[in-house]
């Protein structure tokens, strides 16, 4: 696959108007992060440097073609002292494929501090790479070559029996990256929409579906590095009508909370099994 630094290098064709390039994908639309991770950098060209990113809110409108590049248009929606808010929309053929609203908050604001503990997770080189994987799977991690992703065994995931479905993911990106902390916010905006969906088959694990991600929201809550372990703890606390509640924090390995994700996906049963759309890792 491309390197991230080269996915997420958006050509700017006018004031507020971009263009992320299309690569090579065995996926039958765009894949979600990718589109996430090119709108957040679109939106960043168009904020001061003292502004960090804190929030961003998606919506999966079309599926994205993953040969045709995306341009993103961008809406300078407020500009405070404090807060600067953009509103991003991702075309295609003159369609909108996906919109986003992204929040940046100036750095050195001082306020409580607080965390949840990280779970307990086995040590991530004591996990199989998935080299051993097989068909779709196997496919995915092509996908997915520059991402080391290691999913946490069954029978090694400490668990919440009130929980309805959850798995633990330790990932990180394999290259080293440049010491450009937006870089690493839009690396794990693009990582964190892979295997989060996933989580709702837990409690299904015969289940064939049709999954894609619908809606996606983010929070940057520490500085991290994407190219060193984090810890994705993943929860899906709900699935009915055709669609599942996915809910991830990440830690990096120091414990930290870095990051805590919420998605809505589609997951549809009742699809014959060649015609079932696979887009995470575990799926």
């Amino acid at each position: 696959m491309a390197d991230i630094e080269d996915i997420l290098a958006v050509e700017r064709i006018d004031d507020d108007i971009y263009r992320g390039s299309a690569f090579a994908s065995a996926l039958r639309r765009t894949f979600g992060g990718q589109v996430a991770g090119q709108a957040l950098v679109a939106a960043t060209r168009t904020v001061g440097a003292e502004f960090g990113v804190h929030s961003l809110h998606g919506y999966f409108l079309r599926p994205g073609k993953p040969h045709q590049p995306t341009v993103f248009l961008v809406d300078r929606i407020r500009d405070g002292r404090s807060f600067v808010t953009r509103r991003v929309n991702g075309v295609q053929n003159g369609e909108t494929i996906f919109s986003m609203s992204a929040s940046f908050h100036v750095a050195d604001d001082e306020g409580i501090e607080h965390q949840d503990t990280m779970p307990p997770a086995p040590d991530p080189e004591s996990l199989p790479d998935g080299s051993e994987l097989e068909g779709t799977a196997k496919l995915l991690r092509a996908e997915w070559d520059n991402f080391d992703v290691r999913i946490v065994p069954p029978d090694q995931l400490v668990t919440h029996g009130w929980f309805a479905s959850q798995q633990r993911v330790w990932f990180r990106y394999r290259k080293p990256l440049p010491d450009d902390q937006l870089l690493h916010v839009c690396t794990l905006a693009y990582m964190s929409d892979m295997t989060l969906l996933g989580s709702s088959k837990v409690a299904h694990p015969d289940a064939t579906v049709q999954s894609a991600s619908l809606d996606h929201a983010m929070w940057f809550l520490r500085p991290f590095r994407a190219d060193d372990w984090l810890l994705y703890d993943q929860t899906s606390p709900s699935a009915s009508h055709a669609r599942s509640l996915t809910q991830g924090r990440i830690y990096d390995r120091a414990g930290r909370m870095v990051a805590a994700v919420t998605q809505e996906g589609l997951t549809r049963t009742g699809v014959p099994e060649g015609k079932a759309t696979f887009i995470a890792v575990r799926e």
